[in-house]
């Protein structure tokens, strides 16, 4: 029997691709592995992120600090909400939650021009009054409109517009912490 080279040749080929082969398909499931674990990871990190901070408020209608310890405001959102231990902290559970999904949680209605309270007082801007917002002591009338942020303190007032006690009521925001 005699040694053919092409057939040599043609053995070592055939093995030179099976080995690629199985170079290529273990390489490629480890990248698909790494990948996937990658993408659930981050998936997860998504899911998972929790929303768990505070902010502040208070509300005053001619000098008068209204007050929210009747439990008729109390957790009333799974989303946002103030709790019977300090009715003046407002919970953010969820993002991008505005002043606005906050009030409308609550039984009164606020507007950028008008408060209706719990009790059906009404407050609304005249020639006399005007309903004022403050987020962080600066005046912002769009407050409504603002994304909750992390310590966050609103002021609305119905007051005289450049009240001398409107900076005393900002003072008497609590901290959220």
């Amino acid at each position: 029997m005699r040694f053919n080279p092409r057939i040599l040749i043609i053995v070592i080929i055939a093995i030179s691709l099976i080995f690629i082969g199985i170079f290529y398909l273990f390489n490629s499931k480890q990248s698909n592995q790494s990948q996937t674990s990658s993408t659930t990871q981050n998936s997860s990190e998504i899911t998972s992120e929790k929303f768990d901070y505070k902010a502040s408020f208070a509300i005053y209608t001619n000098g008068t600090f209204r007050i929210f310890e009747d439990p008729k405001y109390h957790n009333l959102s799974e989303d946002v909400y103030i709790g019977s231990s300090n009715p003046n902290i407002v919970n953010i559970k969820k993002a991008n939650i505005t002043w606005d999904n906050f009030f409308k949680t609550l039984p009164m209605s606020l507007r950028k021009d008008c408060l209706t309270t719990g009790t059906i007082q009404t407050f609304c801007t005249n020639g006399e009054f005007v309903l004022q917002f403050y987020i962080n002591g600066t005046r912002n009338q769009s407050a409504l409109d603002q994304v909750i942020n992390l310590g966050d303190k609103l002021l609305v007032t119905f007051e005289r517009e450049n009240s001398p006690v409107i900076q005393s009521q900002i003072s008497s925001i609590p901290d959220s912490n």
